[in-house]
């Protein structure tokens, strides 16, 4: 067995992280050029869609919380952020969240249980799937603000605002644009199941591809599913706490009927000085995020993305909140590996915020099994991969 030290996991995050942030660095950049160039287009076709640029700055609830944002990244790319609508899956794949206007000052309230429509508005004998844990209907109503454009049947059945039909509009704005010479070579549409948004965008060193997702954007309001911070939890603070939830949540367009659950803006700012005890809660993230590309789990579409391994390190701060159990980097970063086996192993691995949700209830059981083994191989002899 070939034994590692602290100074070559250093060493490692100095080089091969420092080279992988550089590289992303780079292609994100050109991703969000010609993507805000290409929404900035739609938004002038139809203006329910902003540009990404202006992601967050039009909604007055989050525009003064900007600042704080931004300097998420600065943490794990060391540079400040310029784009928080994007977010890096793999080298290679990005998602990016366009924002809706003209929806605002929402409530929470009980729903109508029961649809009976289909995705055209026919009737039908028995009610739709209820949504899962991260999911949720959406009706216009529950916006105390809405522009008359929401109450129209391109994006509503029966007061629902329906996610499908929102992308299916964004996909029709799309034909235009792609047709102008700018774009031409740069942006390919790719074939998709269901209600998605994919791209086979061009960078001067490859190609990549982009995820766009429609996204509502609602701040100042916390989901009662997500019943965060947990009783007598001592990571993090209170005041942190009750900070992270005053970023809202977003309600993204990926399924037919129901809009999904998501946080970003509450997880950049829990990772917001997440080490300013001198922790080395990042520095684990970053080289274990180096290793999943590299070894564990590497390819276009892994089994395993950096949204989960940051999961992880939430619930791992979580269990270990203590300043003192993150001051050994070497220990921090094998205990953190383990959790990570333990999780692909079990195939499990809950949301942070909606607990009761897993985050590998739909992943491929085989590459789970791959990546499984392949960090296995890794525990017994570490050392080989820093040599």
């Amino acid at each position: 067995m070939v034994e590692f030290t602290e100074e070559d996991l250093v060493f490692y995050l100095l080089n091969q992280v420092d080279l992988r942030r550089r590289q992303v660095s780079k292609t994100e950049e050109e991703v969000y050029a010609i993507v805000q160039e290409l929404t900035s287009a739609i938004s002038a076709e139809d203006s329910r869609f902003q540009p990404i640029s202006h992601s967050g700055i039009n909604n007055e609830n989050i525009k003064d919380q900007l600042a704080v944002v931004a300097k998420w990244s600065s943490i794990l790319t060391g540079k400040r952020a310029q784009h928080a609508s994007i977010q890096v899956q793999s080298p290679t794949q990005f998602f990016i969240m366009v924002p809706l206007r003209g929806l605002s000052a929402y409530t929470e309230r009980k729903v109508r249980q029961w649809r009976y429509y289909t995705l055209t508005g026919s009737k039908l004998i028995s009610p739709v799937q209820e949504p899962e844990k991260l999911h949720q209907w959406l009706e216009v109503d529950q916006f105390l603000k809405s522009a008359q454009e929401w109450h129209q049947s391109d994006v509503t059945i029966e007061g629902d605002i329906v996610p499908s039909k929102v992308v299916a509009m964004f996909k029709a704005l799309l034909e235009k644009p792609l047709q102008a010479s700018n774009f031409r070579g740069k942006i390919n549409v790719l074939e998709n199941v269901g209600p998605t948004i994919r791209l086979a965008v061009k960078t001067t060193e490859q190609h990549v591809e982009v995820e766009i997702v429609p996204a509502i954007e609602i701040a100042n309001h916390w989901p009662k599913k997500a019943r965060w911070p947990r009783f007598l939890k001592r990571w993090p603070s209170k005041e942190k706490a009750r900070t992270v939830k005053s970023f809202g949540f977003n309600l993204l367009a990926r399924s037919n009927y129901h809009w999904q659950l998501s946080f970003t803006r509450a997880e950049r700012e829990l990772l917001e000085d997440m080490d300013e005890d001198g922790g080395c809660r990042l520095k684990c993230l970053q080289v274990i995020r180096k290793l999943k590309e590299d070894y564990w789990c590497p390819g276009n579409k892994p089994v395993i993305t950096s949204y989960h391994l940051q999961t992880l390190l939430f619930w791992t701060c979580e269990k270990y909140p203590r300043s003192k159990d993150w001051k050994n980097f070497q220990k921090s970063f094998l205990r953190l590996v383990k959790k990570l086996q333990k999780c692909v192993l079990q195939r499990y691995l809950r949301h942070y915020f909606v607990k009761s949700f897993n985050l590998l209830k739909y992943a491929n059981t085989n590459e789970l099994d791959i990546t499984s083994q392949k960090i296995n191989d890794f525990l017994i002899n570490p050392g080989v991969y820093f040599h």
